[in-house]
């Protein structure tokens, strides 16, 4: 095994020679790529690099917070832990919190997705894009479908993350010496809201939970150790972190709809995010016991923005009902596949605290101007063209 000090003394050399590398294309010649595609990183980020020890071809991680309409780029430093690089508003994201269930919905991806070199389109119609690779392994064993789902410029989205141009230039550049570096692919992780108790608690009637409790171990697992979490799929739900036991013989195969096999976490992850779990639960409770107000289910809107494009782009959000292929009727939720009634798997690994009874469900009126995302809201009907990368 590679002693951390080797790792330490290779993340340093592919530091200092980073800004010396030229830079190699992917999948193409660099003649064949348009100019935005290829354009180097600026003065400032590379600057902010140097200062934060990231060598320019380390990996990258990215977060998606729908609620909060952020993007985080993270990249790894000279010690191989991930730290934040970047915070990015994000210009326009549609549907409502929840995950992508079917094509039309208007939903944009909640999960952990796989991005390699094919996956990233410098020929998009909405400036660039990447593509999350949607459906994963999770999605489609829960017959998840939909196509294009993309991370693109324009400001603009169905059922995307939609950035301006100017912020997409940064992001596809970060990525795309990312993946010319060591490391094959990097990780998206998308997530409804930042996962904190206080959040959890205001959305506690949301019948998505189950899915998100499920996403907040391998967001744990992320939080406190600041490695990409190594992401798989069996009995249809999301595991992380997952070896083969000490005695096996054998690699650990996981079939995303068959019967998980028996397998362990490395027990400081375990040590780490279970004391992480217990004070959330702890803080969870308490704001459970002072009736923390609990969020509609449906803003009524499509999707949202960052306060800071509100004024820039005020028709850019519109009554989810506007733009639903199935009318009025907004979309029905179906029941979560992997809870019974025993509680489901992310409950008994989450704790018993989350099963507090929740406070009678609401659903915001398609006018609704109490949320930050209904401020501007347009009145009239928008004709854009679906994005299609």
């Amino acid at each position: 095994m590679i002693s951390a000090m080797a790792v330490r003394a290779f993340l340093l050399a592919a530091f200092f020679v980073g800004a010396l590398t030229p830079l190699k294309c992917l999948a193409e010649e660099s003649n064949q790529l348009p100019a935005k595609a290829t354009m180097e990183l600026s003065r400032e980020l590379l600057s902010l690099l140097q200062q934060k020890r990231m060598p320019k071809y380390s990996p990258i991680l990215v977060r998606i917070f729908k609620e909060e309409s952020e993007l985080e780029v993270w990249k790894q430093d000279v010690t191989g832990h991930f730290h934040m690089l970047k915070l990015y508003p994000i210009c326009r994201w549609s549907g409502d919190l929840g995950p992508k269930l079917h094509e039309g919905d208007r939903q944009a991806p909640e999960g952990f997705y796989t991005i390699t070199s094919a996956l990233m389109n410098p020929n998009s119609n909405y400036y660039l894009a990447i593509n999350t690779g949607f459906p994963n392994d999770f999605d489609k064993a829960n017959e998840r479908d939909g196509t294009f789902l993309m991370i693109h410029g324009d400001c603009w989205s169905s059922g995307c993350y939609a950035m301006t141009d100017e912020q997409m230039g940064e992001i596809y550049s970060l990525a795309r010496d990312s993946l010319v570096g060591t490391q094959p692919s990097f990780q998206i992780q998308a997530y409804p809201f930042r996962l904190t108790p206080a959040n959890l608690a205001r959305h506690r009637s949301n019948p998505n939970m189950d899915f998100w409790k499920m996403l907040k171990i391998g967001n744990d697992h992320f939080e406190v150790t600041q490695l990409e979490p190594k992401v798989a799929v069996c009995d249809r739900r999301y595991v992380f972190d997952a070896y083969p036991p000490p005695n096996s013989s054998h690699p650990l195969v996981l079939d995303p709809t068959g019967k998980c096999p028996d397998f362990v976490v490395d027990p400081k992850i375990t040590r780490l995010a279970s004391e992480k779990q217990h004070a959330d639960e702890v803080e969870y409770a308490e704001l459970v016991k002072q009736n923390l107000s609990v969020a509609p289910i449906y803003s009524g809107l499509d999707g949202g923005m960052n306060k800071v494009f509100l004024a820039r782009f005020p028709d850019r959000i519109i009554p989810l009902s506007m733009v639903l292929t199935n009318g009025l009727q907004l979309p029905q939720l179906p029941a979560v596949p992997w809870a019974d009634n025993k509680g489901s798997l992310p409950n008994r690994f989450f704790g018993a605290l989350f099963q507090s009874k929740p406070a009678s469900p609401r659903v915001a009126s398609t006018n609704s101007t109490t949320s930050e995302r209904s401020a501007n809201s347009a009145t009239t009907t928008i004709t854009r063209p679906t994005p299609a990368d």
